[in-house]
């Protein structure tokens, strides 16, 4: 059989060494939040005749209107995406006129997103308080579902650990996606977001209640062998369910999508990945770690060499 639960500190360590260069560079670069929750505006243009002036022109003429934070990036669809600080109805047209005057070629607008200041709090309050509710029913359900079992609440805080793994996964490719890309965190991404929450809670309850249903059966078993055992009866169905059949219409549409469905496919891609690889390899290990109370044993041995 498959032990799992003996390299649990070998896939501990995997999980770092990829979450951490993404939070390295959220730490340098900051989360790229759009307009959805910073407030903004996004003006998306295309001009005739194949013509395509250089950002740093279009970020000039942004400034000399008074616009001073104005962002400008060119698309594989041949236009420009300009983002910059909250333009009202009025300054959205100067800015178009100025754009047709300077550069003599009729502008037509492709995309055009404004939203206030205060609306994007408000958005960005209610996506943590959403994600807060959530992991907070989250352990209440499961303590409740498994209230027949010894520390039953155990196993709703092991299933928030390992969905916090995966938010992190998906925040780290977010970063580093802004990095090379130039994405951004919109209601889009919020929704793969939240959907990535919802597959990892769910596939994690399905693994916790094997060992449950386990542990009434094998009742002499060490709870490390049970866990890894019923990990393993979990596995075929994890594998079959998600990676061979989600996975690959993500895959698909992440090759085959548009510019913004490509983005949002890829968040879902590796955020659905995460959660099953969490599922089994770091939520039940982390069960594992807290019934044995592995923390004290490696504090101990550390203290008692201090000591010698």
């Amino acid at each position: 059989m498959i032990n799992i639960i003996g390299k649990r500190y070998f896939f501990f360590a995997l999980s770092l060494l990829i979450i951490i260069p993404g939070m390295v560079i959220l730490a340098i670069e900051k989360l790229p939040l759009a307009i959805d929750f910073t407030g903004g505006t996004l003006l998306e243009v295309t001009f005739e005749n194949a013509f395509l002036p250089q950002p740093a022109e279009v970020v000039a003429l942004y400034q000399e209107l008074g616009v001073s934070d104005a962002l400008v990036q060119t698309t594989s669809r041949n236009s420009l995406v300009a983002r910059s600080s909250f333009l009202d109805e009025a300054s959205r047209a100067r800015v178009v006129e100025a754009m047709q005057e300077r550069f003599a070629q009729p502008v037509t607008i492709l995309r055009y997103d404004s939203v206030g200041p205060t609306v994007g709090q408000e958005v960005t309050s209610r996506a943590a308080l959403a994600v807060g509710v959530a992991a907070l029913a989250v352990v209440i359900y499961i303590a409740f579902a498994f209230r027949g079992i010894q520390h039953a609440f155990r196993y709703g805080i092991c299933a928030i650990i390992a969905m916090l793994h995966d938010v992190l996964i998906v925040i780290s490719l977010a970063s580093i996606g802004g990095v090379l890309w130039g994405w951004q965190i919109d209601a889009l991404f919020l929704t793969a977001l939240l959907t990535v929450i919802g597959f990892s809670v769910q596939d994690k309850i399905v693994v916790f209640d094997r060992i449950r249903e386990n542990s009434a059966v094998f009742r002499r078993l060490k709870f490390e062998s049970l866990v890894n055992h019923s990990i393993v009866q979990t596995l075929q169905r994890s594998i079959n369910t998600q990676l061979m059949t989600v996975e690959f219409m993500l895959l698909a549409l992440a090759l085959f999508g548009g510019i913004t469905l490509r983005e949002f496919a890829l968040i879902l891609l590796v955020g659905l990945f995460s959660g099953t690889y969490s599922s089994i390899f770091i939520a039940a290990p982390i069960l594992v770690v807290w019934e044995n109370r592995e923390w004290r044993r490696w504090f101990g041995s550390r203290r008692g060499a201090a000591t010698a």
